[in-house]
Parts: structure tokens; C-alpha cells; sequence
């Protein structure tokens, strides 16, 4: 799973999640990509299963590219600990994606066969998402 190499400062603020996005929203690699259509915190799980799918369903050949990371920590607390004490230790990455962001790109394969497989990806997403072409 994704998760950066080293951090110099480690829990971070939930932050909100307004607007589009206006970064890495153009297919920059590949010819087939899967683009997000609502805001929503993307585990680094969901990232590599949606992979792990795809490269499974595209068998010979064909290229991917993953256009997002998961740089940001997530804290839980134990469970059954009383107020106060500070701030849980970070448990999960998860990579905040706005509207308008390509998740997956994929080349080298016949458009349906692209289709198919970004189409399984965007099953294991906990969002809406939307296949394009470049054009």
C-alpha cells in the first residue's frame, strides 16, 4: 500500500474539502482515464485495490498510471479512552480528491477492454466517477 517514506511533521488537520479541483485534472499519460465527480477522502487501500483490479482485468499488456497519493495521515484513538490526552497516533494515509481529479489512467488497450477495467476500479471507490477519452 501507498504511504509516504518518511513525514517531518505527522497529524494533521481534517481540513474541508471545497471546490474543484484544479490540478491533475487533464489526461497528462495515458489515453483512458477515470475522473471524480464529487469531493471525498480516498484510502490508500481503495487506491491499490482499484489498481489491483485493473491490471488483473487488463491481463496482456497496457500501461497504468495511479495520478493520486495518499499524503495525508489519519489519527484514531485507542478504544475506551477517556477525554483529553492529546491526539490519537496516525492509523491510515488517505489522498483528498476535489471534483474534476483523474484517478487511474490506462493505454495500450482497446477501449473497451479500458472501459471494463477502469469501470471495476471506480467500483471499489467510495465515490462517483466518470470514464474519458483524450481528445
Amino acid at each position: 500500500m501507498l504511504s509516504p517514506k518518511r513525514t517531518r511533521f505527522c497529524k494533521q488537520h481534517r481540513g474541508r474539502m471545497q471546490g474543484i479541483s484544479y490540478r491533475g485534472n487533464r489526461i497528462c499519460f495515458g489515453k483512458y482515464a477515470l475522473q471524480v465527480l464529487e469531493p471525498a477522502w480516498i484510502t490508500s487501500r481503495q487506491i491499490e485495490a482499484g489498481r489491483r483490479s485493473m491490471t488483473r482485468n487488463a491481463r496482456r499488456g497496457g500501461k497504468i498510471w495511479v495520478r493520486i497519493f495518499p499524503d495525508k495521515p489519519v489519527t484514531l484513538r485507542p478504544a475506551e479512552t477517556r477525554m483529553g490526552s492529546g491526539k490519537g497516533s496516525p492509523e491510515y494515509w488517505i489522498a483528498v480528491v476535489k471534483p474534476g481529479r483523474i484517478l487511474y489512467e490506462m493505454s495500450g488497450v482497446p477501449e473497451n477492454i479500458a472501459r471494463r477495467a477502469l469501470s471495476i476500479a471506480a467500483s471499489k471507490m467510495p465515490i462517483r466517477t466518470q470514464f474519458i477519452i483524450s481528445g
